[in-house]
């Protein structure tokens, strides 16, 4: 039973550890799976002027440093895609991404089939060329290799596959199933247009800061290399201060994730000295009745080396076999994980039990090992084992000096229980504020959102493809059950949008005095209500807006407070999206959404109609691309999505549905970092309050046996039995008093490293703090309680009579 418990308690400790250090080592230690990783950089600009930390890159940026840099290889610029591949019983919709020429090579990628894109592909006006992803090619052409040269068409346009890329390349942290060439036009680009994404490769012995230098040196060549957008001036991008911000590839792709990750790994590393106390106690109870023993030893010439020798050798011996128990439960806990595949969690591909998790699981094992086997080799193994034959006679009654180091264990277990439950508890009250948070939107378990995209090749006109976007609409609000539908170019906490500026025509606006950047969202009549959000003030769009192209607009209400400080005050005003745009009228006025999770403040959003007569340079503007959003409440039952599927093929046979989820799950996925953080919190306190809770037990229990002289003694001179359970009951809980004391300062000292995953709570929150003593003292006196109560069993003439 010892080696049993010893084991699952070790089991536990090291697994837990080994399992967060899998995920430490898979996304924060590993470099990149790319020939000489630590080359490759991020291209990323600020732009402080419009309030714009991570902007991303621009063509005209693009160009001008991978034309005149003096510190990178090449650069490539891409973006995320989504196509429509038709030709098969059904129409499909898979991820993609649109690159430049240099990306692929800059990554070190090598043809499994076929060839690599060339300039040539790149150009404007090419003939369209594909290359697949591997698993893209398994799946839909069952590892045919004549599938080069063969055409697939993707939003209604032939492209010829010319290449594979092997099963081991992975696109940074997408998994996109399509790649296509970019082909861009260097003729038609503008200032501005800061929607894509870029990397670039360092040369040999360049620095990061050396090539952010060179970089910043090129943004003004770029600013005078290219004209403005129309309605903006080469001012107005120069007041903006754009400045480079790269970062190492691997930042970029691991994001803050790291944070939490270390924060992780000292909890977890916490749970395991705990469980190395337990471990501690049970060897001291082992230890001491071999005291008889070690003293033989000792008065036969044993020295201390050799009697710590061997205490040490079963204690690392017990530490190695949990050690490998340990790995056996860290693997389903990876398998778990990785099935899981939290959305904030990045790399999840390189999370596994390799060469570095191995070694640190030996490391663990081993120093749990010596760290537990320690305690019982000081105590014994020393040169007082004289002392402890002199004194170990069966008539003596219960020493307080054996006592004190296995209290003493007890107490750093519940102090280090108290800590991990109070950031536990801090966690809790943080998810259940986000919680209570208003994000915009209500009852999102019936709101079912799915992506669509009319291209224009597929449908040319945009009146036309406007008609065909509220056919689909109105078959699908015919179906049953479904109360409207409406359509958004995206949806709140998806991580998309348009940013760029909004001018109110009664506000003086100068080149060097910009506004900042606004989220733009383009919508259908009836999103409001089908997303469960209303209006503060005025009204919606209508179809007659829309098929009119009346000058409308609408704001979001924290838009319209920082412009004319009431809601009500908006109405009638006009705003436009350049200087030279046309000015729309505000007609309504919409309550805040969260639109970048509920941790974060809901951002300023001007709502446009889905087509314009002319916008941001377009004469007509049609928004062909979005989500659909569908309220109803049979978004949980089978085969609904099926029956959306064939109202929309009814409408257009060539159009698939893509990402098809309920808001609830968007909102849930915003609220991925803080839920992660939350489970592992409550697992590593569930686990130290089991721990903490299992020594007060055994060292109660243990006291009882030790003190059956003592108690039967008291029973026997007429001592009540509350008196009795009173005694042991209050060791307890002075032991749980003190434990708990340490643990609040220890916490009060820690907890600030939390803030950043905390919302709207302090890292000293008195209502965490207090509950969280309250129900560990209460935990304790419980597990006091159980011993206690049975020393009260003790049947004083056989207690004396043992003695």
């Amino acid at each position: 039973m010892f080696a049993v418990v010893t084991l699952l308690t070790l089991a536990i400790g090291i697994g837990a550890n080994t399992a967060i250090f899998s995920v430490l080592d898979g996304v924060l230690l590993k470099p990149l799976p790319y020939p000489h990783a630590e080359q490759l950089i991020a291209i990323d600009h600020r732009a402080p002027g419009v309030n714009m930390e991570h902007a991303g890159e621009a063509p005209f940026l693009y160009y001008i440093e991978r034309e005149q840099n003096r510190t990178v290889q090449d650069v490539g610029m891409w973006t995320g895609d989504s196509l429509a591949v038709t030709g098969a019983a059904e129409p499909q919709r898979v991820d993609g991404v649109d690159i430049t020429q240099g990306v692929l090579p800059i990554l070190g990628a090598k043809p499994f089939l076929g060839r690599l894109f060339l300039q040539a592909d790149d150009s404007p006006g090419a003939p369209q060329t594909v290359i697949l992803s591997y698993a893209y090619w398994q799946a839909h052409f069952g590892g045919d290799r004549s599938a080069i040269g063969r055409t697939i068409v993707a939003d209604s346009r032939p492209m010829q596959i010319i290449g594979v890329l092997p099963a081991e390349f992975r696109f940074l942290d997408m998994q996109p199933a399509l790649f296509l060439p970019m082909q861009h036009d260097r003729s038609k680009t503008f200032l501005g247009q800061f929607s894509f994404q870029a990397l670039a490769r360092l040369k040999p012995g360049v620095s990061l800061a050396q090539a952010s230098a060179d970089a910043a040196r090129l943004i003004p060549v770029a600013l005078d290399s290219f004209a403005p957008f129309p309605g903006y001036s080469r001012e107005m991008f120069k007041q903006a201060g754009i400045a480079p911000n790269f970062v190492p590839l691997k930042d970029n792709i691991v994001g803050d994730v790291g944070g939490v990750l270390w924060i992780l790994m000292a909890v977890i590393g916490i749970v395991l000295v705990i469980a190395c106390a337990n471990v501690a106690n049970l060897l001291l109870v082992r230890t001491e009745g071999r005291q008889q023993e070690l003293a033989i030893r000792a008065a036969l010439g044993a020295g201390w080396g050799r009697i710590a020798r061997d205490l040490f050798a079963e204690s690392v011996m017990l530490g190695l076999f949990g050690g490998v128990l340990g790995l056996a439960l860290a693997y389903g806990a990876i398998r778990w994980l990785v099935a899981l595949a939290p959305a904030n969690l990045p790399r999840l591909a390189d999370i596994g039990i390799d060469a570095p998790v191995l070694l640190f699981t030996l490391a663990a094992a081993l120093l749990a090992g010596l760290l537990f086997g320690a305690i019982p080799v000081l105590k014994y193994a020393g040169p007082r084992v004289a002392a402890t034959l002199r004194s170990g006679g069966r008539s003596l009654s219960y020493s307080k000096e054996r006592h004190r180091a296995r209290s003493t264990l007890v107490v750093v277990q519940v102090a280090l229980a108290m800590l991990l439950l109070i950031g536990s508890g801090l966690m809790i009250r943080t998810f259940r504020t986000l919680r209570n948070v208003q994000p915009g939107f209500t009852d999102p378990e019936q709101v079912l959102t799915m992506g669509v995209y009319i291209p224009d090749n597929q449908v040319k006109d945009p009146v036309q493809a406007i008609h065909m976007q509220q056919n689909t609409l109105d078959k699908i609000a015919a179906l049953p059950g479904v109360q409207s539908a409406a359509l958004s170019s995206t949806v709140p906490m998806d991580n998309g949008g348009w940013h760029d500026l909004i001018f109110a025509e009664d506000h003086a606006y100068t080149d060097s005095k910009i506004p900042p950047l606004r989220r733009y969202r383009f919508i259908s009549p009836g999103l409001l209500k089908t997303m469960g959000n209303s209006l503060v003030a005025g009204r919606d769009f209508t179809w007659t807006d829309v098929y009119g192209m009346r000058p409308v607009a609408l704001v979001s209400e924290n838009l319209a407070r920082e412009l004319w400080q009431n809601p009500a005050n908006a109405i009638g005003k006009r705003i436009r999206e350049n200087l030279k745009g046309k000015l729309r009228e505000i007609v309504g006025v919409v309550r805040d959404e969260r639109d970048d999770g509920v941790n974060q403040e809901a951002p300023t959003i001007a709502y446009w109609p889905l087509m314009m007569d002319e916008f941001a340079g377009n004469k007509p503007f049609a928004q062909r691309g979005g989500n659909i959003v569908v309220r109803s409440s049979r978004t949980g039952s089978s085969g609904f999505v099926q029956d959306i599927s064939k109202a929309v093929w009814s409408v257009n046979p060539d159009l698939p549905l893509a990402n098809v989820r309920t808001m609830r799950e968007v909102y849930d996925k915003s609220m991925t970092r803080t839920s992660f953080a939350l489970v592992m919190l409550a697992l590593a306190g569930a686990m130290a309050l089991l721990l903490g809770l299992v020594g007060i037990y055994g060292v109660i229990s243990y006291s009882v046996s030790q003190r059956r002289r003592e108690i039967g003694i008291r029973m026997a001179l007429g001592s009540p039995q509350t008196d009795v359970t009173r005694l042991f009951l209050w060791d307890g809980l002075r032991l749980s008093g003190i434990g708990v004391a340490c643990g609040l300062a220890a916490a009060a000292a820690s907890t600030r490293l939390m803030s950043s995953l905390l919302f709207h709570v302090s890292p000293l929150d008195p209502l965490t703090y207090i509950g969280v003593a309250c129900a560990l003292v209460a935990a304790a006196a419980l597990a006091s309680f159980l011993p206690a109560l049975r020393a009260t069993r003790i049947d004083p003439v056989d207690a004396l009579r043992a003695e």
